[in-house]
């Protein structure tokens, strides 16, 4: 027998709840924010076969869907709090599936540190789809922007490029370089497509000393458009200096694949060259790798791309939903 909202709450969502949920057993919460902090709001979603895979594990459909907002709090520079959880689902969500997706939930609020704060649960026609909003706290007045770069200014990336858009692949049966891999190798790109890591461990690196930053959930090159122009600069990324997840070689197009395939959410920065050893060393002691790719240049064209020395052509620069 499919289950109602009522029980759906009841049942699973109501023992995540936390300090200012109320048991959500009323129409809102409450956030206490400190007075030296400022209160950091990002909001994803996340939709079946378009983020998800319909055979995905449903913990893991669940920890996607609170990462992927942990991330861009995480480029913002704040800490996570909380979060609300909106859910539809059809009427082929059993009880099997929503006890593995709270569970999903369970496990990352305790690795994470937050809870659940409230939400809405509707049943739609087909698919599950689920959005969620993050609370975060940020120093006051130091919550990281897109836009504060600076010509001149150090790209640093987190972590490495391409994960997800490889392991999506193996899902999908693609053929591919990563067909060489060891099926340990295969199944730790599976899982960074299926459970992104955000990097919540340099937010407060982030805080203290980089000019702009935002994730990298969109593609590289594309993600990085975006942060020049909001920063009023251009871009230039040196791809031999980016950390893909596997070797490229001479092959121009993976290195263009990796750099436009989307939802690695690392952490793209822009850092002041005064502020760069510092940055690298506080980025090490919190146990994130980071390298330098590229620089704020400039003007206001979309960012140059170099591969062995020579402009990378791209047939797209980042995943744009809607587009064509």
């Amino acid at each position: 027998m499919p289950l109602d909202e009522l029980s759906i709450i009841d049942r699973f969502f109501r023992p995540l709840a936390g300090e200012g949920a109320y048991g959500l057993l009323d129409d809102a919460g409450s956030i206490a924010v400190p007075d030296d902090s400022d209160l950091v709001v990002s909001t994803d979603m996340v939709a079946e076969s378009v983020h998800f895979l319909p055979g995905d594990p449903p913990g893991t459909v669940a920890q996607k869907a609170l990462r992927v907002n942990l991330s861009d709090l995480a480029a913002k520079g704040a800490r996570p709090l909380c979060y609300t959880l909106s859910l539809g689902v059809s009427r082929k969500v059993d009880e099997r599936w929503l006890a593995s997706f709270a569970d999903g939930l369970r496990c990352d609020q305790e690795a994470f540190g937050l809870s659940l704060l409230g939400g809405d649960t509707v049943g739609v026609l087909g698919g599950v789809v689920a959005s969620i909003t993050a609370f975060g706290l940020a120093p006051k007045g130091r919550m990281v922007h897109r836009m504060g770069g600076s010509p001149g200014d150090a790209l640093f990336v987190s972590g490495t490029c391409g994960r997800s858009n490889i392991g999506l692949a193996i899902l999908k049966h693609e053929p591919g370089p990563w067909d060489a891999l060891s099926p340990d190798e295969r199944a730790g790109l599976v899982e960074s497509y299926r459970v992104p890591d955000p990097r919540v461990a340099l937010a407060h690196v982030l805080a203290e000393l980089a000019a702009a930053a935002m994730d990298v959930s969109d593609g590289l090159v594309g993600d990085c458009d975006k942060l020049a122009v909001a920063s009023g600069c251009s871009a230039t990324i040196d791809a031999d200096k980016v950390p893909f997840a596997m070797k490229v070689g001479n092959d121009a197009a993976f290195a263009a694949r990796l750099l436009s395939g989307g939802e690695d959410y690392e952490i793209l920065a822009a850092i002041s060259p005064t502020n760069e050893g510092q940055f690298r060393a506080a980025a090490h002691a919190a146990g994130v790798p980071v390298a330098r790719i590229g620089t704020l240049t400039p003007g206001n064209a979309p960012s140059r791309v170099l591969f062995k020395g020579a402009p990378l052509r791209l047939s797209r620069r980042a995943y744009i939903h809607g587009a064509t």
